[in-house]
This record gives C-alpha cells, sequence and structure tokens, in this order.
C-alpha cells in the first residue's frame, strides 16, 4: 500500500556482521520503490482508462478494487509460501508475478479490455502482497543490528521517492492531455473513435513493458545474489498464552481494525480521484493534476512521515493522530464546499497529515494483545481492504451527483480515525 510497507514478524538470521551487505541492501530497497510506484500509478490510470474503456467513475474505481483485493486475499498464501520455501523464493515469486502482470497490460491495451487490466492488475498487486512481506526483515538483517533502524528508515524513504515518480512518469509517458468531451466524442464516426480509444489505451504499453523488463531483470539479480537465511524467531511473550482468551475480548484492537479499514479507504480514495476532481473544481487538465499529484502530495506524505515521527517525541502518538484527523476532516470540507485553488490545495495538503495514521493505528492497535498479537496484526493488515471497497463507492456517488460530493466518503473516513485516536484506543481501559 502506498507509504508503508507491509509489518512482518520478528525474524533472526545467520549473518556475518563484517560482511558488506550493501549490493544486496540496495536490491531490497528496489522493492520499496517498486511498490510504491504501482500504487501510485493507479491515480493515473483510473481516468486514463475510464476515457481509453469508456468507464463511468464507478467502474474506473475497480483499478483500486483488483489492487487491494489482492492484498487481501493474498496476505496468508505470500505468508505460507516464505514459511515453506523461504523470503528470498517469496521474493523472487513475487518479482515474476509483478512483472507478469505488467508484461499483460501489452495485450490489455491491444484488445482494451477493461477486464484484462483487471487481472493484470490483481496479478502486479498479487506480488506485491509477497515483497511487501519480504522486504522488512531482509533490510533488518542486511549489516549490523545495531543500524537496522538507520537501514530500516532510509529504505522506507523509497516509498516516498515511489509516491512522487509515479505519478510524473503517468504524465509524462501515459497521460495525453486529450480530454474530449462527451458532444465530440459523439459526432466522431465510428472509426474515427475506434481509432482514438485504441490510441488512449496503447500509451500504456511501452511504460509497463519497460516497468516489467525492470522487474524482470531484478528477479535475475536476486536468483544470482547470496542472502543470508531468514528464520522466523520464536517470540515467548505472544502466541504461547491459551489461558488469555479470545482475541474479540480486545475492543481496542476491533476498533483499531474498524479504523485502519476507513483510514485506507480515505487514503486511496483522495488520491484516487484527484485528477477527476482538479478538472472539475479548477479546469486544470489531466497532466498538470498529475504533476500536482506527485510533486505536492506524494512529497507532502514523505515528508509527513518524517516530521511526524519527530512530533512523536513530544506529542503522545493518539493525540497527534486525533489531531491530524480532525485537519483532515476540515481540509477535506473545504475541499466539498469551495472551488479553484482552496479546493485543489485543500485537497493537495491531505496526504501530508495522512502520513502517520497506517503505523499509528497500527502500533495502537496491537498494543497489550500479548499472545494474541500475531493474529492481531494479521486482522489490521486484513483491514486494508477498504481500499477496494470506498473508490468504488465514491465513483457510484459522483457518477449519480459530481465528484466533489464523492468525497464525503474520506470526510467520514478520517472522522473514524479522530474517534479511534480520541476514544477507540482506550476501549479496554474504559470497560476496566
Amino acid at each position: 500500500m502506498a507509504g508503508a510497507a507491509m509489518p512482518t514478524s520478528t525474524v533472526k538470521a545467520n549473518t556475518d556482521s563484517k560482511k558488506s551487505y550493501l549490493f544486496p541492501f540496495i536490491l531490497v530497497t528496489s522493492l520499496f520503490f517498486l511498490w510504491a510506484l504501482i500504487h501510485n500509478l493507479s491515480p493515473i490510470l483510473i481516468p486514463h482508462l475510464k476515457k481509453a474503456c469508456q468507464l463511468s467513475d464507478m467502474q474506473s474505481a475497480f483499478i483500486d478494487s483488483a489492487v487491494f483485493a489482492a492484498y487481501f486475499l493474498m496476505a496468508l498464501p505470500a505468508g505460507a509460501v516464505m514459511k515453506r520455501f523461504g523470503y528470498k523464493t517469496g521474493i523472487i515469486f513475487g518479482l515474476c508475478l509483478y512483472a507478469v502482470g505488467a508484461f499483460l497490460f501489452i495485450p490489455a491495451a491491444s484488445t482494451r479490455e477493461y477486464g484484462f487490466f483487471l487481472v493484470a492488475l490483481f496479478i502486479i498487486a498479487s506480488g506485491l502482497t509477497f515483497l511487501e512481506t519480504a522486504a522488512n526483515p531482509y533490510v533488518s538483517v542486511l549489516g549490523s543490528p545495531d543500524t537496522a533502524t538507520t537501514r530500516l528508515n532510509l529504505a522506507q524513504s523509497f516509498n516516498g521517492i515511489g509516491a512522487v515518480v509515479g505519478p510524473l512518469l503517468g504524465k509524462q509517458f501515459i497521460l495525453t492531455g486529450s480530454e474530449l468531451t462527451k458532444e465530440q466524442l459523439n459526432a466522431m464516426s465510428p472509426e474515427a473513435l475506434q481509432q482514438y480509444l485504441i490510441g488512449e489505451a496503447s500509451t500504456v504499453k511501452m511504460p509497463y513493458l519497460i516497468i516489467g523488463i525492470v522487474v524482470a531483470l531484478i528477479a535475475v539479480m536476486f536468483v544470482f545474489t547470496k542472502l543470508p537465511e531468514i528464520v522466523a524467531q520464536e517470540d515467548e511473550s505472544i502466541d504461547k498464552n491459551p489461558g488469555e482468551g479470545s482475541i474479540f475480548r480486545h475492543r481496542h484492537l476491533i476498533a483499531a481494525v474498524v479504523a485502519m479499514f476507513f483510514y485506507i479507504g480515505g487514503q486511496v480514495g483522495v488520491n484516487a480521484f484527484f485528477i477527476r476532481f482538479a478538472k472539475y473544481t479548477a479546469g486544470i487538465g489531466e497532466k498538470d493534476a498529475a504533476v500536482l499529484l506527485g510533486s505536492v502530495a506524494g512529497l507532502g506524505f514523505m515528508i509527513g512521515r518524517f516530521f511526524g515521527t519527530f512530533l512523536m517525541r513530544k506529542i503522545k502518538p493518539q493525540i497527534l493522530l486525533t489531531m491530524y484527523g480532525i485537519i483532515n476532516v476540515v481540509l477535506v470540507l473545504i475541499a466539498m464546499t469551495t472551488k479553484g485553488q482552496v479546493a485543489i490545495w485543500s485537497v493537495l495538503a491531505v496526504p501530508f497529515f495522512m502520513s502517520i495514521m497506517f503505523p499509528t493505528i497500527f502500533s495502537l492497535g496491537i498494543s497489550g494483545l500479548g499472545g494474541h498479537t500475531k493474529f492481531g496484526s494479521s486482522l489490521l493488515i486484513m483491514a486494508i481492504v477498504g481500499g477496494a471497497v470506498f473508490p468504488p463507492l465514491m465513483g457510484l456517488i459522483s457518477d449519480n451527483s459530481n465528484i466533489q460530493m464523492a468525497y464525503v466518503l474520506p470526510l467520514i473516513c478520517f472522522a473514524v480515525v479522530v474517534w479511534f485516536g480520541a476514544q477507540g484506543y482506550k476501549l479496554d481501559k474504559r470497560a476496566a
């Protein structure tokens, strides 16, 4: 998912502290960029395939549904494969899926079949599930334990780079800037219309071909690169006490799962329809909107992650989460009720304040779970299926009203985050 690597269990490895793992570290760090790149190309694909395949807003949002449904369905199989065959094999398999999905964009564009695109995206996202499951543990063992946190922060920064590069890449190589009205399309002859639509669809071929080739080459490099063996490390403090009762008695965890479901839905929805929103509220063309999405929203998310981490040294995480949630509710409300630059910059500011939400909700949710920590973590990861649910609902609202009104759903999502930061995280304490 954009901006956050999938949490993983504690690991250990047989490593030689004197050995240099610089090249393996570079390879593993590239994975952080690769999955962020795909996630941040989705807001480009949504308006582009809407045009090329003549879709409604709701139909175009199934792009995000295909991606996040794959995370939901493939998380457990990915873990099982790595447990059976090892993390390195899991990475190689994930990269192969990624490359195959990227290559499938070529026949999908040739046939202009939207379902074909969705299958390709599902395959890519299935591969990403493997990559995100393996990346964190590898970063933690590729070097001295004393610098593990520094390495992880460095690797995570490549998520932010992907968030910036994705929209800019889409603007340069996918979006054509041609935005014909319904009247202009209806005035075309069937032959001219078909030629126009095929031309629009074909622009995805070269970028995804290159992405597929690069990913395949990285997979080959992983095959021939020696990596330390990673073994799941048993933690005596968790998952060992059968007398703790049902996990569902931890009401703060249930609240966190709900908050995570809504947060991911809000995060994905805000970005998914930004290009449409920019056109509707300020008349900004798709190419210019893509630049704003990458250079402002993507960069803001990356900076916000580091700034938020700094603030948490002085402000309790739940308080900062509540404050950021309130700010985003206000920003989205302004975006819904104004036009022009005010509306645009209100939406562009939202990612900065979203940046801390995933890790903060996650850490508050698993706090105090004891023997249920691993299962609780799995529930929180599965809650990212919210990213598959909310964009189509936003599209449905847009189809029946307008895209500006559709942002009421992210507003509700951030309101749920506010509730969790203010009350939900301490439900167990209140019940005690």
